[in-house]
């Protein structure tokens, strides 16, 4: 007997989220094309083969899990990209972080508004 295992379809919606139902506080992200060459606020031109220690990243959310507080999809996201779980769904790559692994959040719907309950 021959068992067909069929693939859940993981093709990015026209919105840029991905129909994955996430688990806990992770946080699915995607990162720009921000690996190329950058230009410095004085002009000088960066090469991307230049050494940057510790350098934070910004990435676009595109799946939460439930029990995620501080951010929607579609938000981006500053976190640090080392040591950092990444998958490649339908050949684009993305990166897996815990809510706590984020640094800020950049997004036009939340103001001042409080992030919720600490302890």
């Amino acid at each position: 007997m021959s068992s067909a295992v069929e693939s859940p379809d993981t093709t990015p919606r026209p919105d840029g989220s991905v129909p994955i139902r996430l688990l806990h506080d992770r946080v699915l992200v995607r990162q720009g094309s921000e690996d190329g060459e950058r230009t410095s606020t004085g002009g000088i031109l960066i090469p991307a083969t230049a050494q940057v220690g510790r350098r934070l990243a910004w990435a676009r959310v595109v799946a939460v899990g439930p029990n995620v507080r501080s951010m929607e999809l579609g938000d981006r996201v500053l976190f640090e990209p080392e040591d950092r779980g990444s998958v490649e769904l339908q050949g684009i790559d993305y990166v897996l972080l815990r809510e706590r692994d984020v640094h800020a959040v950049a997004s036009a719907h939340h103001g001042d508004a409080s992030t919720g309950l600490y302890l």
